[in-house]
């Protein structure tokens, strides 16, 4: 497959959203143990679950 003059472009583009979807994904995995940490801290002060 040949993109001509705009390999260089369409690669950086590719790259730069592999990059943005990545961090996304990292975020919302580091986040999720943080509301799971809270959310244990929280049940372990009312003596567990409801």
């Amino acid at each position: 497959m040949d993109f001509g003059p705009y390999t260089a472009f369409i690669a950086g583009s590719y790259g730069f959203a592999a990059l943005v979807l990545g961090g996304l994904i990292v975020n919302g995995w580091w986040d999720g143990r943080a509301q799971r940490r809270a959310l244990a801290e929280l049940q372990d002060e009312r003596g567990g679950r409801p």
